[in-house]
């Protein structure tokens, strides 16, 4: 391991970006990761992991296993200051460059082993209903439609979208292919309805949806929208730094509001472009080359520059197929299915955390 350069890097989040960014530049500065989590989860295969729980054991990974050498603080913050963030116990971890990566939870479980054993408990509700309803037709409920579709073709599903088409962020023809494809699997999805999510409960086999329609469903799972993981902050130095959606306004080298060593990367950042993992990795590999630069105090290093990504969107479809749109072309079914659905590039997502 080589040494570093005694500046402390904090980065709070453990998402991809947030382990992206703490495997890259461990080698070169005291870093710190604060995380709620003592794992580091791919949050696009867990889908999978809930009808294949096994697929979980490469997908759910500890911070330490690729971040060993430097600190892990398994703690929810709760404040940033100008030289420290505060923890929920209160403790405060003084920083010289602060990176914030909370993006958007994915789960408060806060052991991997606790996580493991949810995944199994989600397969077994799968496994013992013969009806499912999901709610919500973003690229959540579209895939979690889609494993299950596939690996148990006898069950009957519904899909609840409150919107007019499903995967509204990306284009009319990548989601016209979708509902194609659900709909050959036997899928019936309910657009412009919604659920009252307050007001179910487990023990419910009926729900009234806001069209007045019956699903009757033996079990059900909610993929709606996630909220952005900047509530902590909204009493923070860096409160007048948020815009309405709660995002943190960063420059093109992921500065919060021009400032020096305060940075941010992810979901949580007002970048227009689409949320998604491949567009974090791409922010943490930046700012790791940035960070460098100025931890080894670089003279004239000039930094380098964020474009927003090209429009582009995976949507696997099952184990074989996917629907993928790119800014100039949509294409569906087994080709793009190839790249993605088999493994969901949990091969490469580890490779890239030096990771078997």
């Amino acid at each position: 391991m080589g040494r570093s350069s005694g500046e402390t890097v904090v980065i709070v989040g453990g998402g991809i970006a947030g382990a992206q960014l703490a495997n890259s530049i461990e080698q070169i500065a005291d870093v710190i990761l604060i995380d709620p989590k003592e794992y580091f989860e791919i949050p696009w295969a867990n889908l999978r992991s809930r009808v294949e729980p096994a697929f979980a054991e490469r997908s759910v990974i500890n911070h330490k296993e690729y971040f060993k050498y430097r600190k892990v603080i398994v703690s929810n913050a709760v404040d940033v200051m100008e030289q420290a963030v505060v923890t929920a116990e209160g403790r405060r971890v003084p920083y010289d460059y602060l990176v914030i990566a909370t993006g958007h939870p994915y789960s408060t479980i806060r052991r991997r082993r606790d996580r493991l054993e949810k995944f199994q408990e989600d397969n077994q509700k799968i496994i013992c209903s013969s009806s499912i309803m999901i709610v919500g037709g973003g690229k959540t409920g579209v895939e979690l439609a889609g494993e299950i579709a596939v690996d148990f073709p006898d069950k009957k599903l519904t899909l609840v979208h409150r919107g007019p088409r499903l995967l509204p962020f990306i284009g009319h023809k990548a989601s016209a292919k979708a509902l194609e494809w659900l709909k050959s699997k036997n899928v019936k999805v309910l657009l412009e309805q919604s659920i009252d999510v307050e007001s179910i409960s487990e023990s419910d086999r009926e729900f009234q949806t806001s069209a007045g329609e019956i699903v009757r469903a033996d079990s059900y799972f909610l993929c709606v929208g996630k909220p952005i993981g900047s509530a902590w902050l909204r009493d923070s130095i860096l409160k007048e730094y948020l815009d309405r959606s709660g995002r943190l306004m960063v420059d093109e080298n992921f500065r919060v509001g021009g400032l020096s060593n305060i940075f941010a990367i992810g979901d949580i950042t007002d970048i227009p472009e689409l949320k998604q993992g491949l567009t974090a990795q791409r922010h943490a590999m930046i700012l790791a080359k940035n960070l460098k630069m100025l931890v080894k105090g670089v003279m004239g290093g000039k930094l380098v520059r964020y474009k927003p990504s090209q429009p582009q969107a995976w949507i696997s479809l099952g184990r074989r197929d996917a629907v993928v749109q790119f800014s100039f072309l949509t294409v569906s079914g087994f080709v793009p299915g190839m790249f993605r659905s088999r493994d969901l590039f949990i091969g490469r997502m580890r490779k890239s955390l030096g990771l078997e």
